[in-house]
């Protein structure tokens, strides 16, 4: 790809895909062995920066920064870190919405590697099932940690929940702010972005404007 395709493609911030991209071999080395790697390959990347590693300061960044990107940052690659969705048969029989606001979003974008911050709601109409408050923020946790693009975090919290609790019901609503925007290209420290995918009854105006009151 041409140097003025990639800049073009990360200033537009866009997704190539619904699904995050991964190598089939994705997990094949072990978190320790990554960290390994990672560690190696930023102290070069230092190093080329023109930093002193024998610093007291600085020499042990590397092994943190490393650490942090596959332990907390991008934890949520890894399939096996996703939350279990518990949930339990609706015997009370409730059938209006129900909504969880103001859910923590760090994330971190895919085109530069820098921090996307914001909330989330997220509704839902259960017909057999409902799910533990909880797991809802435990989902969004996990599929905000790993490069992301902020349409495809909508997409993939919506689909998840769709089918652990077996209905199109479901509607989400993400703002943000990318730090892509606010500390490089333009620079602007203001604007922030919002998205929203929904299935099922959220297609309807009326429901659909019922749960915007509600976040409003």
């Amino acid at each position: 790809m041409k140097k003025e395709d990639i800049e073009l493609l990360g200033n537009a911030h866009i997704a190539t895909s619904i699904d995050t991209p991964l190598r089939p071999d994705a997990f094949d080395k072990s978190d320790n062995e990554k960290i390994n790697a990672i560690q190696r390959h930023f102290e070069a990347i230092m190093h080329e920066l023109g930093l002193d590693l024998t610093d007291d300061s600085l020499s042990g960044t590397p092994y943190r920064f490393a650490k942090m990107y596959v332990k907390e940052l991008f934890y949520g690659l890894n399939p096996n870190n996703r939350p279990k969705i518990s949930t339990f048969h609706n015997k009370y029989g409730y059938k209006k919405m129900l909504v969880e606001k103001d859910i923590n979003i760090d994330s971190s974008c895919e085109h530069h590697f820098l921090p996307i911050v914001g909330i989330a709601h997220i509704g839902y109409i259960p017909k057999d099932k409902v799910v533990g408050l909880s797991k809802i923020n435990r989902l969004v946790d996990y599929y905000a940690h790993r490069p992301q693009v902020q349409e495809r975090l909508c997409l993939q919290v919506l689909k998840d929940l769709q089918d652990a609790l077996e209905t199109e019901d479901v509607i989400v609503v993400i703002t943000a702010k990318h730090l892509c925007v606010s500390s490089r290209g333009i620079k602007d420290k203001n604007s922030s972005t919002t998205t929203i995918e929904y299935g099922g009854n959220f297609i309807e105006p009326e429901q659909r404007n019922a749960f915007l009151k509600l976040i409003d």
